[in-house]
């Protein structure tokens, strides 16, 4: 009996460590808890953008709200792709000669696998716009930019979010994209999320991961900028977008509605992207952040987590039936809840017992086989 309650107590002494160690991970020098804590709620916003009925957002309504995380969510994870960019290259000190070197090869290693297991989630066929191809050609076309200072990078930023939209209303215009070819293309370089204005969110992110973003003082004031991009971008340049003709360019390409590619979407979007990333940081600049613990870990995974969604989805997939659509049969079986406690739960337990997200794992596994010495920091 002794020996048994040796054995008993070395076993909870032995999971005890290993959740002590694991919750270490999360708060430990590593990590930047807002930062996962923001990439947390950007995979529930997807999960909800992809699994609930919304209807259009209105302030009187608080009905609509939920419909806060069409296209936000998904502009908020690319904005947090370029403040991980940011971090693993040295975050307010930037590498410089062959150290960023060899974190720009392993970076592009990174982004290759991301794209093809992004082709490889389109190839599922589940009735979702998978991010992660445009997500891995963003990681590419952000390398080159690594080196430049805050302030250009924010100004980089901006000249993107105002002129893109004419390229891409134009780029929408040819026939690339007619009949099924066309849309395997589109599938396949993520154009739904199209890079060409994309890019001003992931620039934005690495501006943000140059700064000492930690800091209350810095925090509050990125906060207060996204107010205001916010503002700019809903209010003023929605509505110019508004009393312009709906099928004229200028009524496209001012548009603020979710996923129109508009400026006004541009810089709405991507100032509600950077006062997310401010707030999670004053949040977890708090003991609150204890709280928020199991969506820091999902944050931790979020290819796991989203990849896993697409698998689950492809797995109880019904076919459309009466619902009319595929779309409309899976919401059907009102999956948001029991996917999303699954994920909260899954990764939370995952982080505590075993660290690192399988898929960031291996991906970053890979993503060291190129260069001799791999970027540091929080991915």
């Amino acid at each position: 009996m002794a020996a048994a309650a040796g054995l008993t107590r070395t076993t909870h002494g032995g999971l005890r460590g290993r959740f002590d160690r694991g919750r270490a991970r999360l708060d430990g020098p590593g990590r930047e808890p807002g930062i996962d804590l923001a990439r947390g709620l950007a995979v529930v916003g997807m999960f909800a953008a992809h699994l609930l009925d919304t209807t259009a957002f209105e302030w009187t309504h608080p009905a609509t709200w939920t419909d806060v995380v069409n296209g936000r969510s998904s502009i908020l994870f690319a904005t947090l792709a370029g403040v991980s960019l940011a971090l693993v290259t040295g975050g307010e000190r930037p590498f410089d000669g062959a150290r960023m070197a060899s974190a720009r090869c392993s970076l592009a290693l990174r982004a290759a696998c991301i794209w093809l297991l992004g082709v490889l989630l389109v190839m599922l066929q589940t009735p979702v716009l998978v991010i992660l191809p445009a997500y891995g050609i963003l990681f590419l076309l952000a390398l080159p930019f690594l080196r430049l200072p805050v302030g250009w990078l924010f100004a980089a930023s901006a000249g993107v979010a105002v002129a893109a939209p004419f390229a891409v209303f134009a780029i929408d215009q040819l026939p690339l994209w007619d009949g099924e070819a066309g849309q395997t293309v589109a599938h396949t370089i993520g154009w739904h999320y199209p890079f060409a204005l994309w890019l001003a969110f992931v620039l934005a992110g690495i501006g943000t991961g140059r700064m000492a973003f930690a800091r209350p003082a810095t925090a509050t004031l990125l906060l207060a900028v996204g107010a205001v991009l916010a503002a700019v971008g809903y209010g003023i340049v929605g509505r110019w977008a508004e009393l312009a003709p709906a099928d004229s360019i200028w009524g496209v390409v001012l548009s603020s509605t979710a996923h129109s590619s508009g400026m006004g979407e541009a810089v709405g979007s991507g100032g509600f992207a950077l006062g997310a990333i401010a707030l999670c940081t004053l949040l977890c600049a708090t003991p609150a952040r204890a709280v928020f613990l199991p969506l820091r870990a999902v944050g931790s995974m979020p290819l796991t987590a989203y990849t896993a969604q697409l698998l689950t989805w492809a797995a109880l997939q019904p076919p459309a039936g009466e619902a009319g659509s595929e779309l409309a049969a899976f919401r059907a079986l009102d999956p948001f809840w029991p996917l999303t406690i699954a994920t909260l739960a899954g990764c939370t337990a995952w982080a505590l017992l075993l660290g690192r997200g399988p898929l960031e794992r291996l991906v970053g596994w890979v993503a060291r086989v190129g260069p001799r010495e791999a970027p540091a920091g929080a991915a």
